[in-house]
């Protein structure tokens, strides 16, 4: 560079160093979808269409033969102890068969999977299904939902892998799953469902024991990346759905996951109408219209925490009826028991929230006291105490969403109107809602 001196002369200078470029600034992330009612020509979306114009009828052997609950599959092999969390143990490609039909372009399997117990270290089995549907995308490419529905099932052949195999055909749980279920194979997801461990288990299954639903649901997500005849990528992106019953385990899981399940690679998580804490569950619950769910509450509850004792405080009447519900699914049975309150049912006429002998296993089963979820998290649980559906308290959601964001997890807070206004007079979109389908399009956005 050439500079003039004051009395004319050209002097050389040499030229200032070049700025520093700045360094480029990474693209704002793209913005979640905000949950949104979907419309019924998405829920019956192309996918779908096809699915139900291609299906087929079961023969009368063939829906029989589903009802008996006998399927060998389930039968159990011995453990080492060495197995590792998620390993496949038996599989089988299975035909999916809903109230008498066998849908077209979807493809099924059961697994029986190694997990672990509540303590996260004791091997014991689970099964589940695995449905992946049949559009033309390569599986390898395929994106994972671990769901879990509804399912509040303490008894045996309840669950998920008998209900989409032609048993327990009335249970309300499935039923509840279809909407989800319908929108999610309309994206091309696959999608795994565990059953919180092995159904044909005679004895009453621990469904409510968050820490072991959630490592049931995190290793049947391993199982199914790991089944080499799906296919599918065992780094796929993965999302937790979890909706009342199941919704407890999802919450667990996205808690568990960082420790318990790091190499999965989860993005986000749906919390649907979950129960935040058991004892204020109980309060709510016992006495409305979910009489039978707080109960069977319990029951699925005491066989992770056998200290429990509940045989010991409950009546004759109450025996009897323990008796029966662990042996049976959530429909019709849990149902039958509506506007009872359970202190009836106990020996003391004591509140079972208040039952000294249960507390350290409901402080044991409240969401947001693990870690906290790395994965995005929505929470859609309703936003009142204002119908009879709203058995979790909604400042237990609103608690919980608060508790997660202090721990520096990205929260969206969705509460849905559960309201009997909103029933009367918008009765799709209360229970389009009420069932999480509103919740598709943000889970989808979460994705990369």
């Amino acid at each position: 560079m050439i500079v003039f001196t004051a009395a004319g002369a050209a002097v050389a200078q040499p030229a200032p160093p070049p700025r520093p470029e700045a360094p480029a600034q990474p693209a704002p992330p793209e913005p979640l979808a905000p949950p949104r009612t979907p419309g019924l020509g998405e829920v019956f979306n192309g996918y779908v269409v096809g699915t139900v114009r291609g299906a087929t009828v079961a023969s009368p052997e063939e829906a029989f033969q589903a009802l008996q609950a006998n399927d060998p599959f389930y039968q159990e092999p011995p453990l080492t102890g060495n197995e590792r969390p998620g390993t496949v143990l038996n599989s089988k490609k299975v035909d999916v068969l809903f109230t008498g039909l066998k849908p077209a372009n979807l493809d099924a399997y059961k697994l029986m999977y190694v997990t672990t117990g509540n303590d996260g270290v004791t091997p014991v089995i689970s099964t589940g299904i695995l449905m992946i549907p049949v559009d033309g995308t390569p599986n390898s490419e395929r994106r994972l939902i671990s769901y879990q529905e509804a399912n509040d099932s303490v008894g045996w052949s309840c669950h998920p892998s008998t209900q989409w195999t032609g048993g327990a055909p009335i249970d309300g749980a499935s039923w509840s799953a279809l909407g989800p279920l319908a929108l999610l194979f309309g994206k091309g997801y696959a999608v795994m469902i565990s059953d919180v461990g092995n159904d044909a288990d005679r004895r009453p299954h621990g469904v409510f024991a968050g820490k072991f639903a959630a490592h049931a649901q995190l290793d049947g997500a391993r199982a199914a990346l790991n089944f080499h005849e799906a296919g599918l990528d065992s780094k796929a992106q993965t999302a937790l759905f979890g909706i009342a019953g199941g919704g407890v385990g999802a919450g667990f899981s996205a808690e568990q996951q960082p420790e318990y399940a790091p190499e999965l690679n989860v993005k986000s998580t749906v919390l649907e109408g979950m129960v935040v804490n058991p004892r204020n569950f109980m309060r709510i619950a016992g006495g409305s219209v979910g009489s039978g769910f707080a109960f069977a509450t319990l029951l699925g509850l005491e066989p992770w925490y056998p200290d429990m004792r509940v045989d010991e405080k409950l009546n004759p009447a109450g025996k009897a009826l323990a008796d029966f519900f662990r042996t049976q699914c959530q429909t019709p049975a849990y149902f039958g028991l509506p506007f009872v309150p359970l202190n009836t049912l106990f020996n003391t006429g004591r509140n079972p929230a208040d039952e000294p002998a249960f507390q350290h296993v409901f402080d044991d089963n409240v969401l947001g006291r693990g870690g906290p979820p790395k994965s995005k998290v929505l929470i859609a649980s309703c936003a009142a105490d204002d119908s009879f559906m709203s058995l979790v308290p909604a400042r237990d959601a609103r608690e919980l969403a608060d508790q997660y964001r202090a721990q520096s997890t990205d929260v969206t807070y969705a509460p849905t109107n559960c309201s009997m206004v909103r029933m009367i007079t918008d009765l799709y979109g209360w229970g389009t809602d009420l069932f999480g389908m509103q919740t598709i399009d943000w889970l989808d956005s979460t994705f990369d």
